[in-house]
Protein backbone atom coordinates (compact mmCIF):
# COMPACT_ATOMS: atom_id res chain seq x y z
CA UNK A 1 0.00 0.00 0.00
CA UNK A 2 1.12 3.56 -0.64
CA UNK A 3 0.03 6.80 0.95
CA UNK A 4 0.50 9.23 3.39
CA UNK A 5 -1.92 7.68 5.25
CA UNK A 6 -0.10 4.10 6.08
CA UNK A 7 -0.64 2.02 9.40
CA UNK A 8 1.06 -1.11 10.79
CA UNK A 9 0.07 -3.42 13.49
CA UNK A 10 2.50 -6.08 14.20
CA UNK A 11 2.79 -8.85 16.84
CA UNK A 12 5.86 -11.53 16.72
CA UNK A 13 6.10 -14.32 19.44
CA UNK A 14 8.50 -17.65 19.60
CA UNK A 15 7.54 -21.07 19.44
CA UNK A 16 9.01 -24.35 20.08
CA UNK A 17 7.37 -25.98 16.93
CA UNK A 18 8.49 -26.67 13.76
CA UNK A 19 8.30 -23.48 11.72
CA UNK A 20 6.69 -25.58 8.71
CA UNK A 21 4.57 -26.92 11.14
CA UNK A 22 3.17 -23.34 12.31
CA UNK A 23 3.27 -22.49 8.13
CA UNK A 24 0.97 -25.36 7.24
CA UNK A 25 -1.76 -24.65 9.58
CA UNK A 26 -2.08 -20.98 8.37
CA UNK A 27 -1.54 -21.77 4.41
CA UNK A 28 -4.53 -24.18 4.59
CA UNK A 29 -7.52 -20.79 4.71
CA UNK A 30 -10.58 -23.68 4.91
CA UNK A 31 -9.28 -24.40 8.20
CA UNK A 32 -9.10 -20.58 9.76
CA UNK A 33 -12.86 -21.46 11.05
CA UNK A 34 -11.62 -24.27 13.31
CA UNK A 35 -8.32 -22.19 14.81
CA UNK A 36 -10.03 -18.48 14.68
CA UNK A 37 -13.15 -18.29 17.00
CA UNK A 38 -14.37 -15.14 14.91
CA UNK A 39 -14.19 -16.88 11.71
CA UNK A 40 -17.06 -18.38 10.46
CA UNK A 41 -16.71 -19.88 7.30
CA UNK A 42 -14.22 -19.49 4.24
CA UNK A 43 -15.41 -20.14 0.46
CA UNK A 44 -12.15 -20.44 -1.80
CA UNK A 45 -13.31 -18.99 -5.25
CA UNK A 46 -10.45 -19.43 -7.49
CA UNK A 47 -6.51 -19.65 -8.11
CA UNK A 48 -4.23 -17.35 -10.54
CA UNK A 49 -1.13 -15.97 -10.96
CA UNK A 50 -2.31 -12.68 -8.26
CA UNK A 51 -2.76 -15.59 -5.53
CA UNK A 52 -6.09 -17.33 -4.73
CA UNK A 53 -9.04 -15.45 -3.72
CA UNK A 54 -11.31 -16.37 -0.97
CA UNK A 55 -14.45 -15.06 0.70
CA UNK A 56 -14.89 -15.19 4.29
CA UNK A 57 -17.67 -14.57 7.29
CA UNK A 58 -16.54 -13.16 10.78
CA UNK A 59 -18.73 -12.83 13.54
CA UNK A 60 -17.79 -9.19 15.03
CA UNK A 61 -19.70 -8.43 17.90
CA UNK A 62 -23.18 -10.30 17.11
CA UNK A 63 -23.01 -9.29 13.42
CA UNK A 64 -21.93 -11.34 10.52
CA UNK A 65 -18.92 -9.29 8.47
CA UNK A 66 -17.65 -10.59 4.78
CA UNK A 67 -15.07 -9.94 2.72
CA UNK A 68 -13.17 -11.20 -0.50
CA UNK A 69 -9.80 -11.34 0.12
CA UNK A 70 -6.66 -12.51 -2.17
CA UNK A 71 -3.40 -13.70 -0.58
CA UNK A 72 -0.32 -16.01 -1.77
CA UNK A 73 1.34 -18.86 0.17
CA UNK A 74 5.46 -19.53 -0.64
CA UNK A 75 6.13 -22.58 0.96
CA UNK A 76 9.78 -22.21 0.40
CA UNK A 77 9.98 -18.98 2.22
CA UNK A 78 7.04 -19.95 4.71
CA UNK A 79 4.96 -16.70 4.32
CA UNK A 80 0.96 -15.83 3.36
CA UNK A 81 0.32 -12.38 2.59
CA UNK A 82 -3.18 -11.28 1.88
CA UNK A 83 -5.32 -7.98 0.99
CA UNK A 84 -8.75 -7.57 1.13
CA UNK A 85 -9.95 -6.32 -2.43
CA UNK A 86 -12.61 -4.05 -1.35
CA UNK A 87 -12.05 -2.65 1.85
CA UNK A 88 -15.42 -1.46 4.00
CA UNK A 89 -14.91 2.10 4.97
CA UNK A 90 -13.56 2.82 7.66
CA UNK A 91 -10.95 0.94 6.07
CA UNK A 92 -9.82 2.08 2.32
CA UNK A 93 -6.90 -0.19 2.10
CA UNK A 94 -6.17 -3.40 3.96
CA UNK A 95 -3.68 -6.05 4.07
CA UNK A 96 -0.86 -8.31 5.75
CA UNK A 97 1.58 -11.33 6.38
CA UNK A 98 2.02 -14.01 8.07
CA UNK A 99 6.29 -15.31 8.40
CA UNK A 100 7.04 -18.17 9.84
CA UNK A 101 11.17 -18.80 10.27
CA UNK A 102 13.88 -20.96 12.37
CA UNK A 103 14.50 -24.72 11.82
CA UNK A 104 12.77 -25.97 14.89
CA UNK A 105 16.10 -27.69 16.09
CA UNK A 106 18.70 -25.72 18.07
CA UNK A 107 16.58 -22.13 18.79
CA UNK A 108 13.04 -20.97 19.44
CA UNK A 109 11.16 -20.35 15.61
CA UNK A 110 9.50 -17.11 15.31
CA UNK A 111 5.69 -16.13 13.84
CA UNK A 112 4.76 -12.92 13.10
CA UNK A 113 1.41 -11.33 12.17
CA UNK A 114 1.55 -8.08 10.50
CA UNK A 115 -1.04 -5.92 9.04
CA UNK A 116 -0.75 -2.87 7.13
CA UNK A 117 -3.99 -0.33 6.64
CA UNK A 118 -5.01 3.09 5.48
CA UNK A 119 -7.82 4.75 6.71
CA UNK A 120 -10.76 6.40 4.81
CA UNK A 121 -10.29 9.37 7.28
CA UNK A 122 -6.84 10.07 8.38
CA UNK A 123 -7.73 12.53 10.80
CA UNK A 124 -10.50 10.15 12.41
CA UNK A 125 -8.36 9.54 15.80
CA UNK A 126 -10.93 8.08 17.57
CA UNK A 127 -11.60 5.38 14.80
CA UNK A 128 -7.85 5.11 14.51
CA UNK A 129 -7.46 4.05 18.02
CA UNK A 130 -10.31 1.73 17.91
CA UNK A 131 -9.15 -0.20 15.19
CA UNK A 132 -5.43 0.16 16.75
CA UNK A 133 -6.89 -1.66 20.09
CA UNK A 134 -8.74 -4.53 18.03
CA UNK A 135 -6.14 -5.42 15.72
CA UNK A 136 -3.95 -5.80 18.53
CA UNK A 137 -6.37 -8.20 20.32
CA UNK A 138 -7.27 -9.72 17.17
CA UNK A 139 -3.29 -10.75 16.21
CA UNK A 140 -2.71 -11.51 20.05
CA UNK A 141 -6.01 -14.24 19.60
CA UNK A 142 -4.69 -15.55 16.22
CA UNK A 143 -1.16 -15.80 17.06
CA UNK A 144 -1.93 -17.61 20.23
CA UNK A 145 -4.17 -20.10 18.54
CA UNK A 146 -1.33 -20.61 15.43
CA UNK A 147 1.23 -21.51 18.16
CA UNK A 148 -1.17 -23.70 20.63
CA UNK A 149 -1.91 -26.26 17.55
CA UNK A 150 1.49 -26.05 15.64
CA UNK A 151 3.09 -27.09 19.92
CA UNK A 152 0.81 -29.91 20.44
CA UNK A 153 2.28 -33.25 20.60
CA UNK A 154 -0.63 -35.17 18.87
CA UNK A 155 -1.50 -35.60 15.27
CA UNK A 156 -3.26 -33.13 14.32
CA UNK A 157 -5.19 -34.63 11.53
CA UNK A 158 -6.83 -36.64 14.51
CA UNK A 159 -7.90 -33.33 16.13
CA UNK A 160 -8.76 -31.23 13.35
CA UNK A 161 -10.58 -33.17 10.88
CA UNK A 162 -13.59 -32.83 8.36
CA UNK A 163 -16.32 -35.17 6.92
CA UNK A 164 -18.65 -35.72 4.31
CA UNK A 165 -22.13 -37.49 4.27
CA UNK A 166 -24.00 -38.06 1.27
CA UNK A 167 -27.72 -39.49 0.71
CA UNK A 168 -30.44 -39.34 -2.08
CA UNK A 169 -33.87 -38.11 -1.10
CA UNK A 170 -37.08 -38.82 -3.37
CA UNK A 171 -38.19 -35.79 -3.13
CA UNK A 172 -38.08 -32.01 -4.02
CA UNK A 173 -35.20 -30.05 -3.58
CA UNK A 174 -37.39 -27.12 -1.80
CA UNK A 175 -38.93 -28.90 0.17
CA UNK A 176 -35.83 -30.71 1.76
CA UNK A 177 -33.94 -27.26 2.30
CA UNK A 178 -37.27 -26.17 3.69
CA UNK A 179 -36.81 -29.29 6.29
CA UNK A 180 -33.58 -27.96 7.26
CA UNK A 181 -33.70 -24.38 6.98
CA UNK A 182 -36.76 -24.11 9.49
CA UNK A 183 -34.47 -24.95 12.47
CA UNK A 184 -36.94 -23.42 14.51
CA UNK A 185 -39.22 -26.50 13.85
CA UNK A 186 -36.48 -28.95 14.71
CA UNK A 187 -38.17 -29.87 18.18
CA UNK A 188 -41.44 -31.03 16.50
CA UNK A 189 -39.59 -32.71 13.86
CA UNK A 190 -36.62 -34.59 15.44
CA UNK A 191 -36.53 -36.98 18.62
CA UNK A 192 -33.13 -36.02 19.54
CA UNK A 193 -33.38 -31.70 19.46
CA UNK A 194 -35.50 -31.21 23.00
CA UNK A 195 -35.05 -27.52 22.56
CA UNK A 196 -34.42 -24.78 19.79
CA UNK A 197 -34.01 -20.72 20.18
CA UNK A 198 -34.10 -19.09 16.38
CA UNK A 199 -33.47 -15.55 15.53
CA UNK A 200 -33.37 -14.19 12.02
CA UNK A 201 -31.63 -11.59 10.43
CA UNK A 202 -29.61 -9.97 7.13
CA UNK A 203 -26.10 -11.36 6.88
CA UNK A 204 -23.10 -9.65 5.54
CA UNK A 205 -24.24 -9.51 1.69
CA UNK A 206 -28.06 -9.44 0.15
CA UNK A 207 -27.65 -13.33 -0.85
CA UNK A 208 -26.99 -14.43 2.76
CA UNK A 209 -29.34 -14.79 5.38
CA UNK A 210 -27.99 -15.06 9.30
CA UNK A 211 -29.41 -17.12 11.73
CA UNK A 212 -28.56 -17.68 15.23
CA UNK A 213 -29.73 -20.76 16.87
CA UNK A 214 -29.70 -22.41 20.83
CA UNK A 215 -30.41 -25.53 20.73
CA UNK A 216 -31.06 -28.57 23.42
CA UNK A 217 -29.73 -32.08 22.44
CA UNK A 218 -30.32 -35.82 23.40
CA UNK A 219 -27.28 -37.80 23.73
CA UNK A 220 -27.30 -41.46 23.33
CA UNK A 221 -26.78 -41.71 27.19
CA UNK A 222 -29.39 -39.81 27.98
CA UNK A 223 -27.50 -36.49 28.49
CA UNK A 224 -28.76 -33.28 26.92
CA UNK A 225 -26.22 -30.46 25.79
CA UNK A 226 -26.47 -27.13 24.85
CA UNK A 227 -25.43 -25.39 21.84
CA UNK A 228 -25.37 -22.00 20.34
CA UNK A 229 -24.50 -21.31 16.43
CA UNK A 230 -25.01 -19.20 14.15
CA UNK A 231 -25.89 -20.16 10.55
CA UNK A 232 -25.92 -18.58 6.79
CA UNK A 233 -28.31 -19.52 4.65
CA UNK A 234 -27.82 -18.98 0.78
CA UNK A 235 -31.28 -19.35 -0.87
CA UNK A 236 -31.99 -22.61 -1.88
CA UNK A 237 -28.40 -23.49 -2.51
CA UNK A 238 -26.84 -24.55 1.17
CA UNK A 239 -26.70 -23.73 4.89
CA UNK A 240 -23.34 -22.62 6.84
CA UNK A 241 -23.18 -23.73 10.47
CA UNK A 242 -20.95 -22.72 12.54
CA UNK A 243 -21.04 -23.55 16.55
CA UNK A 244 -20.11 -20.59 19.20
CA UNK A 245 -19.83 -22.84 21.74
CA UNK A 246 -19.34 -26.69 21.46
CA UNK A 247 -19.79 -29.61 23.85
CA UNK A 248 -17.02 -30.53 25.37
CA UNK A 249 -14.89 -32.83 24.14
CA UNK A 250 -15.20 -30.33 21.18
CA UNK A 251 -13.36 -27.11 20.71
CA UNK A 252 -14.69 -25.91 17.47
CA UNK A 253 -17.56 -27.48 15.12
CA UNK A 254 -18.98 -26.40 11.95
CA UNK A 255 -19.50 -27.63 8.70
CA UNK A 256 -22.32 -27.14 5.43
CA UNK A 257 -25.61 -28.41 4.42
CA UNK A 258 -25.84 -28.95 0.60
CA UNK A 259 -28.97 -29.30 -1.43
CA UNK A 260 -28.75 -30.22 -5.02
CA UNK A 261 -32.15 -30.98 -7.30
CA UNK A 262 -30.96 -33.95 -9.27
CA UNK A 263 -34.88 -34.12 -11.36
CA UNK A 264 -37.19 -35.46 -9.03
CA UNK A 265 -34.74 -36.82 -6.57
CA UNK A 266 -32.77 -34.96 -4.58
CA UNK A 267 -28.91 -35.20 -3.47
CA UNK A 268 -28.12 -33.87 -0.14
CA UNK A 269 -24.72 -34.03 1.60
CA UNK A 270 -23.77 -32.51 4.84
CA UNK A 271 -19.87 -31.75 5.99
CA UNK A 272 -18.65 -31.57 9.50
CA UNK A 273 -15.22 -29.91 10.33
CA UNK A 274 -14.22 -30.71 14.01
CA UNK A 275 -11.21 -29.48 16.17
CA UNK A 276 -11.24 -31.50 19.69
CA UNK A 277 -10.43 -30.24 22.27
CA UNK A 278 -6.84 -32.24 23.05
CA UNK A 279 -7.30 -31.43 27.21
CA UNK A 280 -10.69 -32.46 27.46
CA UNK A 281 -10.52 -36.02 25.47
CA UNK A 282 -9.76 -38.75 28.45
CA UNK A 283 -11.93 -36.55 31.00
CA UNK A 284 -15.31 -36.43 28.83
CA UNK A 285 -15.05 -40.06 27.16
CA UNK A 286 -12.92 -41.52 29.50
CA UNK A 287 -8.83 -42.39 30.45
CA UNK A 288 -6.44 -44.07 28.03
CA UNK A 289 -8.86 -42.64 25.28
CA UNK A 290 -6.45 -41.45 22.64
CA UNK A 291 -7.25 -38.88 20.07
CA UNK A 292 -7.74 -40.78 16.92
CA UNK A 293 -10.22 -43.09 18.88
CA UNK A 294 -12.04 -39.77 20.43
CA UNK A 295 -12.27 -38.87 16.94
CA UNK A 296 -14.20 -41.95 15.57
CA UNK A 297 -16.42 -41.42 18.56
CA UNK A 298 -17.22 -37.91 17.79
CA UNK A 299 -17.52 -38.30 14.44
CA UNK A 300 -19.93 -41.39 14.92
CA UNK A 301 -21.97 -38.75 16.82
CA UNK A 302 -22.20 -36.21 14.78
CA UNK A 303 -22.74 -38.44 11.31
CA UNK A 304 -25.57 -40.42 13.43
CA UNK A 305 -27.59 -36.42 14.31
CA UNK A 306 -27.05 -36.01 10.77
CA UNK A 307 -28.27 -38.24 8.98
CA UNK A 308 -31.32 -38.72 11.53
CA UNK A 309 -32.10 -35.17 10.37
CA UNK A 310 -31.65 -36.40 7.02
CA UNK A 311 -34.11 -39.40 7.07
CA UNK A 312 -36.66 -37.01 8.52
CA UNK A 313 -36.19 -34.38 6.02
CA UNK A 314 -36.48 -37.08 3.32
CA UNK A 315 -39.83 -38.22 4.73
CA UNK A 316 -40.92 -34.55 4.98
CA UNK A 317 -40.07 -34.57 1.40
CA UNK A 318 -42.10 -37.86 0.39
CA UNK A 319 -44.98 -36.33 2.16
CA UNK A 320 -44.74 -32.83 0.00
CA UNK A 321 -44.26 -34.67 -2.78
CA UNK A 322 -47.12 -36.89 -2.33
CA UNK A 323 -49.97 -34.05 -1.43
Amino acid sequence: MTGTGNRLAELTTTTTAPAGRAYGLVADVTRWPLLFTPCLHVDLLDGGPDGDRFRMWVLSGGTVRSWTSVRQADDAALRVTFRQERPAPPLSAAAGTWQFEGSGTEQPNRIALTNTYELTDPADTRTAAFLAQALERHNTEEVAAVRYWAERPEDLGDLLFSFTDEVEIDGPADAVHEFLYRADLWPERLAHVTRLELETSPAAGADVEQQTLEMDTLSPDGSVHTSRSVRLCFAGERIVFHQTSVPRPLRAHGGVWSVVADGSRTRVSVRHDVALDPEAIESVLGAGTTPSRARATVQDLLRRNSLRTLERAGAYAAERAAA
